[in-house]
């Protein structure tokens, strides 16, 4: 029997169906998958329109670092609206945009570190791919013109990081707008590393640049790599003085253990692709990074060819800056990474003496708090992945798969109830799964 608390929630799932376009959802089964409306937050907590609440162990497609409704970065975004909300950075500066990247270049692994901000990870890497391609031509090389991309590679949605990308989420049908990258094995094969460095080394006259996800191919299914892997394919960059640009949208802002993957694989890249954390979760904003052996290449005349025409409406925009900012202090004040480090103890620990052990699990992969569980459903139409997070939303926390891999990213603050809280509710829902593999109801999978 549907209850007036129920027809709640189901009123606004109809009222945002008949407006709203979603990403990576099927608007003809959008209604019938059960969404979690979100009505406002508290803490790591999203409560829906009828006061149910879920942790939100996936971090908000791990953007959220903090948590939601952050005094701080409440009162941060505040102050500016007082000064002002936007202001262009085309040609023109802001005061607190300065302040925001002056913070960024003391921390980030890139040598006299400039940023051109925008909106979302994926025009940061297109941003990069741009960038590295100007940077050849105003060497008069511009015969450098090819990228290396990895296997399972994800880089976001826009025509030039889909090229980057190796396929998945049904994107085989933008395939004629891609333009061609060189490609080696990503992570999960044992011997990439040797492989993309024999390429760059074979290559490296007509090799741009190299794009990786440094530690984690995050999209892919959370695949880890050796720190001395990267290493390694970095002195291969240096000594052909190939570009290295690092995407860490998704390892960035201290999901890996430190503040940047590229910290503990103790490289510097040439370009650095930033955003989702950069912002604490509040704010859409990205940076690319360029180290001044790039940026010096495109000073010249004014408005002469050497200059890099690109820009968004939007780029620097200073409530964001001001979030940001203000998130960047709060993430040393608060000792942030070593919370990360205990709460990724703590998974690590509780995965591997509860999870692990069920038939249902293939295997876990890790690295700080980016967590991938894959199950070994056998038949991919089962869609374990998807049942196995709709039974933790059940359980009250939120999650969502990528396939068959179930992703655990939860914000940075989470603590050890919360942790507890996680492992609870994703052995419930694997055991619930496991003990109804020959039946599977349209009412159960969302």
């Amino acid at each position: 029997m549907t209850t007036g608390f129920d027809r709640l929630a189901d009123d606004w799932v109809l009222r945002d169906a008949s407006v709203v376009w979603h990403g990576f959802t099927q608007m003809a089964s959008y209604a019938d998958n059960e969404p979690v409306t979100v009505a406002r937050a508290e803490g790591r907590e999203l409560i829906d329109v009828n006061g149910r609440r879920y942790l939100d162990a996936i971090s908000s497609l791990w953007v959220n670092t903090l948590g939601h409704r952050v005094p701080e970065l409440d009162r941060a975004l505040v102050e500016q609206v007082d000064k002002v909300a936007h202001s262009t950075m085309l040609g023109n500066g802001n005061t607190t945009v300065v302040e925001l990247a002056e913070a960024l270049a003391k921390v980030v692994p890139v040598d006299g570190a400039r940023f051109l901000f925008a909106s979302d990870g994926a025009v940061a890497v297109e941003q990069a791919l741009k960038i590295a391609f100007q940077y050849w031509v105003n060497r008069g090389e511009s015969n450098r013109r090819t990228f290396l991309a990895l296997g399972d590679a994800y880089h976001g949605d826009t025509v030039g990081s889909l090229s980057l990308g190796d396929g998945g989420f049904f994107t085989g049908i933008f395939d004629p707008l891609k333009f061609s990258v060189a490609r080696t094995p990503g992570y999960d094969d044992p011997d990439w590393a040797r492989k993309a460095v024999d390429l760059v080394r074979a290559n490296s006259a007509t090799l741009a640049g190299v794009v990786i996800e440094p530690l984690v191919q995050a999209a892919a299914g959370m695949h880890c790599c050796d720190p001395g892997d990267i290493r390694a394919l970095y002195e291969a960059c240096e000594e052909t003085e190939t570009l290295l640009i690092c995407d860490e949208v998704a390892t960035g802002f201290g999901r890996t253990g430190s503040l940047f993957a590229s910290q503990l694989c103790g490289i510097r890249p040439d370009l650095m692709c930033l955003g989702k954390g950069i912002t604490g979760g509040y704010l859409p904003m990205s940076a690319t990074v360029a180290s001044t052996r790039v940026f010096d290449e495109f000073l010249g005349d004014d408005l002469g060819e050497r200059t890099f025409f690109h820009g968004h409406s939007y780029g620097g925009n200073a409530l964001a800056a001001a979030v940001a900012l203000r998130h960047l202090q709060l993430v040393e004040e608060w000792k942030v990474l070593e919370n990360v480090a205990r709460r990724a103890k703590q998974l690590a620990e509780m995965l591997n003496d509860r999870l692990a052990p069920l038939q249902a699990v293939r295997e876990i992969r890790q690295q700080g708090l980016m967590i991938g569980i894959e199950l070994d459903s056998c038949d991919p139409s089962l869609r374990w992945g998807r049942r196995v997070c709709a039974g933790a939303v059940r359980r009250g926390v939120l999650l969502r798969p990528l396939g068959d891999v179930v992703v655990v990213m939860p914000p940075l603050t989470t603590t050890q109830a919360e942790a507890d809280r996680i492992v609870e509710a994703l052995c419930a829902s694997v055991d619930e799964v496991c003990a109804h593999r020959g039946s599977v109801s349209m009412a159960e999978d969302r």
